[in-house]
C-alpha cells in the first residue's frame, strides 16, 4: 500500500472522550530541510544545497531517467512538468505501439492499473484477497477434515482469518470514532456559521455541552499553528477516509475491481496490459514522492528536488490498498526496459501473493544496471521479524545487490531523529532519510507537507540520480555502496516499539549503516570512488 500517513490513523484511533484530553499536535519546519546541512542549518537535512554549491558548481552531468512506481503522477504539475520523461520513439496518441515495447501511446510511462473502460482508484488489502481465495477451498472444513497435504495451507488461511477479522473489527472502530469526532465538529462549526472559522470565530462561540466546551478549546489550540481547514483536513477528514476506504475497499472481501484491467489477475506472466494515463484517479502521493526527487530546482516554484538533472517515468502500479505482485513485477520490468537508472518504490505490504514473479523482475532490473530504492514502512516495526513485500531477499536464496531500503528520519539531532512511525531493522534497512513533514508537489500544480518512509525513499531515489547523473561511468551498485558508506553517523538513542512496549536503543542499531544518508559525503566520495 502507499504509504499515505497511514500509520498516524491505525495509531490514533481516538474516542470523543480520548480527544477530549488529548490534542492534535501540528509543526513547523524550515523550508526544503530535507536539503539543509546540520551544521550550518542546524536542521539534519542531507546537505544538498551544500553539495550543490561546494562541490557541483560548473560541473556537467547527463540525463538520469528515475522511474516512479506509485499510484499516479501529475504530468502537467508547473514544477513537475519540464522533468517528466518522454518516450521520444512513440507518436503520441495515434493509437499504434510505435517503439515495438508492447506499450502503445505510453508517451510519459506505463498504468498497470487500467485498461478503456477506465482505471483503478481502490484496491482490496493482499490479506482481503488471500482470504477470499482460501475460503472458497476452506471456510467450512475444520483442521478433522482436511487432507495431509493441504494442511499447512489450512493454518495459513486460518491465521489469515483471524488477523483479517482483527483488523476488520479496528477499522470499524476507527470508522466510528472519527464518525464521531467529525460530527462533533461539524456540529461546533454549523452553529458557527463559518466553514473556515478564525480564532476570533472559535472563541466567540458558546458552548452548549461538555463535549462543545472541549471541541472548542482543541480548536483554538490547531488555530495557534495552522488554519481550521487545514486542520479539518489533515486530521479529521483524511483520518475519516482512511478507516471509510478500509471499510468500504481494502478489507471487503465482496469488493473486486480488476474486471476494470480486463487481464487475467491469476496469471503472474502475462505482460502486456494497462492503459497510458499515469496519472489515474489518485496521484497526490506520487506526485509528493516525484517532486522530493527532481521538482525543478531555483525556478521560483514551490520546491527544490534533490537532482537537478533527471527525467520522471511515471508507472502506475500501486492503488489505494495493496499492490499486486504481478503488476509491481511488470512495472520494475517497463523501467528497467525503458532506460530507467534508479527505481522508486514507495509502498510496501505484509503479505505477498506470488514474491517469485516479483524476485525474477528485481534479478532482471539489477541484471540492466537499475538501483532500486524502496521505502521501509510506517508502522514502527523491526523488520528483522515484521514482513514487508517486496524484499531483496529472493526466495530461492541471494539478495539483491543493488537495492537500498530507507527508514525516515526527523530534523532534530536528538531523540526524536528517528520518525515515531518508521521501521527499522539493524540488518534489514540499510539507511535513513529525512521523512517528516517534507513539503513537495500535490496534482493542481499546490503542494502539501507529508510524513512517511514514502517521503524518505525518493530523498534517496534523488541521491541515487543526483550521483549516477555527475558520475555516470558508476554502476547501480557503486552508487549504492557510495551512499552507504558516506552517511552521517548519528549518536542518539532514540525510542523503538518492541513487542508491544517501548525501550530506549541506540540509533546504530536501527539500520545497517546507523546513520543519515548525505548529499555532500557522498558526491564527494563519488569523485574519488573511481579515477
Amino acid at each position: 500500500m502507499t504509504e499515505k500517513n497511514m500509520s498516524k490513523f491505525s495509531s490514533r484511533i481516538l474516542g470523543i472522550s480520548l480527544l477530549m484530553v488529548i490534542p492534535f499536535m501540528t509543526f513547523a519546519q524550515k523550508p526544503n530541510w530535507q536539503n539543509l546541512d546540520l551544521k550550518a542549518d542546524s536542521t539534519f537535512g542531507i546537505s544538498t544545497e551544500r553539495a550543490y554549491n561546494e562541490l557541483l558548481k560548473g560541473k556537467k552531468s547527463t540525463k538520469v531517467i528515475v522511474a516512479v512506481l506509485d499510484g499516479g503522477v501529475d504530468v502537467n504539475h508547473e514544477d513537475l512538468k519540464s522533468v517528466i520523461w518522454i518516450n521520444k520513439k512513440e507518436k503520441p496518441g495515434n493509437g499504434k505501439d510505435d517503439d515495438k515495447n508492447g506499450y502503445i501511446d505510453d508517451i510519459n510511462g506505463w498504468n498497470f492499473l487500467g485498461s478503456s473502460k477506465g482505471s483503478i482508484n481502490y484496491e482490496t488489502l493482499e490479506l482481503t484477497r488471500l482470504v477470499r481465495r482460501d475460503n472458497a477451498k476452506f471456510d467450512k472444513l475444520d483442521a478433522s477434515s482436511v487432507s495431509a497435504n493441504d494442511l499447512v495451507a489450512f493454518e495459513v488461511y486460518q491465521k489469515n482469518k483471524t488477523e483479517f477479522e482483527k483488523e476488520l473489527a479496528e477499522a470499524k472502530a476507527g470508522l466510528d470514532n472519527y464518525s464521531a469526532i467529525k460530527s462533533a465538529i461539524d456540529d461546533v462549526v454549523k452553529k458557527i456559521g463559518k466553514d473556515n472559522p478564525s480564532s476570533d470565530d472559535i472563541q466567540a462561540f458558546q458552548p452548549s455541552s461538555d463535549i462543545e466546551t472541549n471541541i472548542q478549546r482543541i480548536l483554538l489550540q490547531q488555530v495557534k499553528n495552522t488554519t481550521f481547514e487545514d486542520f479539518y483536513k489533515t486530521q479529521i477528514l483524511d483520518g475519516y477516509e482512511h478507516f471509510k476506504s478500509q471499510v468500504d475497499y481494502n478489507l471487503n472481501l465482496d469488493y473486486d475491481p480488476r474486471s476494470i484491467v480486463g487481464d487475467d489477475p491469476n496469471n503472474s506472466k502475462e505482460r502486456f496490459y494497462g492503459n497510458n494515463d499515469v496519472t489515474g484517479p489518485d496521484a497526490r502521493h506520487g506526485s509528493h514522492v516525484a517532486g522530493i526527487i527532481g521538482a525543478v530546482r531555483n525556478n521560483g516554484l514551490g520546491i527544490n528536488g534533490v537532482a537537478n538533472n533527471v527525467e520522471i517515468m511515471a508507472v502506475r502500479s500501486t492503488p489505494n490498498g495493496d499492490e499486486r505482485d504481478k503488476d509491481v513485477a511488470n512495472s520494475i520490468r517497463y523501467a528497467a526496459d525503458n532506460g530507467a537508472k534508479v527505481i522508486n518504490m514507495s509502498f510496501g505490504k505484509s503479505y505477498s501473493w506470488d514474491k517469485a514473479i516479483v524476485d525474477d523482475a528485481v534479478k532482471y532490473a539489477v541484471s540492466k544496471d537499475v538501483l532500486i530504492v524502496h521505502a521501509a514502512g510506517n508502522d514502527n516495526e523491526n523488520l528483522e521479524v515484521a514482513k514487508n513485500f517486496p524484499s531483496p531477499n529472493y526466495d530461492d536464496g541471494g539478495v539483491a545487490a543493488s537495492w537500498i531500503t530507507v527508514g525516515a528520519s526527523g530534523p532534530a539531532n536528538d531523540e526524536t531523529v528517528k520518525a515515531s512511525f518508521s521501521n527499522y531493522g539493524k540488518t534489514t534497512v540499510d539507511v535513513f532519510a529525512p521523512g517528516v513533514n517534507i513539503n513537495s508537489t500535490i496534482p493542481g500544480s499546490k503542494y502539501e507537507k507529508l510524513d512517511g518512509t514514502s517521503m524518505a525513499s525518493p530523498v534517496v531515489a534523488g541521491l541515487a540520480g543526483l550521483i549516477r547523473s555527475y558520475y555516470p561511468k558508476l554502476t547501480a551498485i557503486e552508487v549504492k555502496d557510495i551512499i552507504l558508506k558516506s552517511v552521517v553517523k548519528v549518536d542518539q538513542n532514540v525510542m523503538i516499539k518492541d513487542d508491544e512496549s517501548t525501550k530506549t536503543v541506540p540509533f546504530s542499531d536501527l539500520c545497517v549503516t546507523g546513520g543519515i544518508v548525505n548529499a555532500y559525503n557522498a558526491l564527494k566520495l563519488a569523485s574519488e570512488y573511481k579515477k
